[in-house]
């Protein structure tokens, strides 16, 4: 995974719901100012994502979590979209200013998506090995995440929190267990990556649990006796509460969930699967292309970036075709030049030096929150891709880039120059940092996430790395072509898997034919398409609009294009889909002429 937040991920819980009948459930409403609206939108959409408000700074909230599996949830959440929906109709746009209607576009989208994904059973899976809550809860519970643990409040409030989380894990254990009765079940492979990761904390060493890290690192400002009571506490909780529901978990998905695991790979095995997936693609690429167009676009980028390839592949004197190229690449022992993991995040921060002086040239708008590269975590890394993950709302908590480096002495470095301009500047931290800074934008757009615009931006930005200073190396320009090709290949691919009745092993084979990814990578990849159908499709879908859109007004404007204010625009407004973003831009071409 090149990228995804955790805001977009607790999206992704909350459209994974079961499908109910549907009835008018919309609330009686007095007019009240458009501002106010969207302000309610936002305030009551932390309240039933309390893990919103946390990654956002807001602690309000930070001993909550919700059981966003039972139908009480199910049912406030349904009732939420369907009252704003409705309430929009009060609010013409003649009366409204152009920021307010783009904001109305975007909540009448938003509300309509989210509605229609709450007609599907993907909550019958709600486990996986990549997305699911269980992974983004370890993070926070490592203490160095969004969760704080500065007070003893704030440790008293974990401990309330990890108890909501127990009611959650066991009713995906209920879930997954009416799963197997409908035929909605994970592939076997996926299974057997989800099984260490219960193991891991359901070891009996109390003080090795990842839970147990926040005793270990208490502030100056928390008395030894606190101290002394917290930790009594937090061991209690592990022993007595948290190992023994993580046993129960990997107990259940080694000697029942296993053996009803599919065979198959793809969601058009699955009952409504198919319904599903077309879903899907219009949530992540924000577009309604068919699955269809957007594999035959897959194939054409595919040729035309090996094309390019070929011609790197031609300057550094490779003997032999591209496929031998990208085993040459895998391999080379010149390329993993490392130690330690400390070498490597030196190498990336050497990365953000070499850019820092070229940035004012292609961007006017940059953002105050501050940034940070580090490793992820131990417990997770073995299956995790490089992300970011935004600072605070208020600019208190960095942004940070995760990079995984289970072994660096194997760490290849050839693509990592895109990697920082896609995972960190100027992609995903100038994006979402400027989001949250823009005291223009109603709340609840400085936290929304639309895979199409954010990764299609941090996608569209590893192409200007030559005029920031990098790819002077001609295997860290093969990198880029290789990340585009990363994402081309997802078009193909990940259609394939849900609509083509592609297995695993065919999707993996066609990747390690197209593009110098380590087939462990590669597979790792591909089991979270199987996951999470049609995340992967967004980014290559919004890279290629922008470009689009970039080609469009440098031919219009002429003399009069500033890339420096086609940036800008682009990034003002925030996550936006696609179509409202190419309206925003020919507004802005109409208004230069």
């Amino acid at each position: 995974m090149k990228k995804i937040t955790f805001l977009c991920l607790i999206t992704v819980f909350i459209i994974s719901c079961k499908k109910e009948a549907t009835s008018d459930t919309s609330k009686e409403t007095a007019v009240i100012p458009f501002a106010e609206l969207l302000d309610n939108y936002y305030e009551e959409g932390l309240q039933l994502n309390p893990l919103s408000a946390t990654m956002a700074g807001d602690n309000r909230y930070n001993d909550q979590f919700p059981d966003i599996l039972s139908p009480a949830y199910k049912t406030n959440l349904k009732e939420y979209y369907e009252s704003y929906k409705s309430q929009l109709s009060n609010y013409p746009d003649a009366t409204l200013t152009d920021t307010e209607k783009l904001s109305k576009a975007i909540l009448q989208w938003d509300c309509d998506v989210n509605l229609e994904g709450l007609t599907y059973k993907k909550d019958l899976m709600p486990i996986d090995q990549m997305w699911s809550p269980h992974l983004m809860f370890g993070q926070l519970a490592s203490g160095v995440s969004a969760q704080p643990f500065n007070t003893v409040a704030d440790y008293k409030n974990w401990q309330t929190r990890v108890d909501q989380y127990l009611v959650w894990l066991s009713s995906a254990e209920k879930n997954m267990r009416q799963g197997i009765k409908e035929g909605y079940v994970l592939p076997k492979s996926l299974i057997q990556k989800v099984i260490p990761q219960m193991e891991a904390l359901a070891k009996p060493d109390v003080s090795s649990n990842l839970f147990y890290t926040p005793v270990t690192n208490f502030p100056e400002s928390i008395s030894e006796e606190d101290q002394k009571a917290i930790t009594e506490a937090y061991t209690a909780m592990i022993q007595y509460k948290i190992i023994p529901a993580y046993k129960k978990m990997a107990d259940f998905l080694k000697n029942e969930y296993m053996e009803a695991g599919r065979e198959s790979s793809g969601y058009g095995d699955l009952p409504d699967g198919s319904d599903y997936y077309n879903f899907a693609i219009k949530y992540f690429t924000t577009t309604t292309m068919s699955a269809d167009e957007i594999h035959k676009l897959g194939l054409s980028e595919v040729a035309r970036i090996r094309t390019e390839m070929e011609k790197i592949k031609e300057q550094v004197g490779f003997d032999g075709d591209l496929k031998a190229f990208f085993d040459f690449v895998r391999t080379n022992k010149e390329l993993m030049p490392f130690s330690t993991p400390e070498e490597i995040i030196a190498n990336f921060n050497k990365m953000h030096a070499t850019i820092k002086p070229k940035v004012d040239e292609l961007f006017s708008l940059q953002p105050k929150t501050p940034f940070e590269v580090r490793r992820t975590e131990a417990f997770r890394e073995n299956s995790a891709s490089a992300e970011y993950n935004p600072g605070s709302l208020d600019g208190t908590r960095p942004g940070i880039f995760y990079t995984p480096i289970p072994d660096a002495s194997t760490y290849n470095v050839y693509s990592d120059e895109s990697l920082f301009l896609h995972e960190a500047i100027p992609g995903h931290h100038f994006q979402i940092s400027l989001t949250q800074e823009n005291t223009e934008l109603p709340k609840f757009r400085k936290t929304l996430w639309y895979s199409a615009y954010g990764e299609g931006w941090a996608l569209y930005t590893e192409s200007l790395g030559s005029e920031l200073g990098l790819y002077t190396d001609p295997y860290q320009l093969f990198g880029m072509l290789g990340a585009e090709m990363h994402r081309a290949v997802r078009l193909v691919v990940d259609t394939g898997i849900h609509t083509k009745g592609w297995s695993r092993e065919k999707a993996i084979a066609y990747c390690l034919d197209n593009e110098a990814e380590s087939e462990a990578g590669i597979t790792s990849e591909i089991e979270r398409y199987m996951a999470m159908p049609g995340q992967a499709l967004s980014y290559k879908i919004g890279q290629l609009k922008i470009r689009e859109l970039r080609a469009k007004a440098t031919e219009a404007l002429g003399d009069q294009f500033d890339i420096r204010e086609f940036h800008k625009e682009v990034l003002e407004t925030g996550c936006i889909p696609l179509a409202l973003l190419e309206d925003k831009i020919n507004t802005w071409i109409a208004s230069k002429k």
